[in-house]
């Protein structure tokens, strides 16, 4: 019984240690380096507008991704890649822990899938 106790708290302990070394970005940088993006995504990562995807709450590294994949043209968006051409790697990470600290509005999918009213 010792033994699984340390054994989970290792894991626990190894687990939250992780989650700091993945979280290399600034969200206050951020914050300043997305001010382009408060246009359709929203201050706080919640855009109204439903062809804006929300933002707020999204997984960082999922961020980041989607964000290198406009820049280096894997997804074909003419205004994203327009955002995002002049991002450095550490603007990515920054933006991405901004967007991903702030807590989500989204509840429900109703009215956010095409056609849904």
């Amino acid at each position: 019984m010792k033994r699984a106790i340390t054994l989970l708290s290792f894991g626990a302990i190894l687990a939250f240690a992780s989650t700091q070394l993945l979280a290399t970005g600034n969200a206050e940088n951020g914050k300043q380096k997305a001010a382009t993006c408060f246009a359709c995504h929203g201050v706080d990562g919640n855009s109204i507008d439903p062809q804006y995807p929300r933002l707020a709450g999204q997984y960082n590294l999922y961020l980041q991704r989607v964000l290198h994949e406009y820049k280096g043209g894997q997804r074909n968006n003419p205004i994203m890649k327009g955002m995002v051409a002049t991002l450095s790697d550490q603007d990515i990470e920054d933006v991405a822990t901004y967007f991903s600290s702030l807590p989500s509005k989204l509840d429900t999918l109703k009215g956010h899938i095409s056609g849904d009213k």
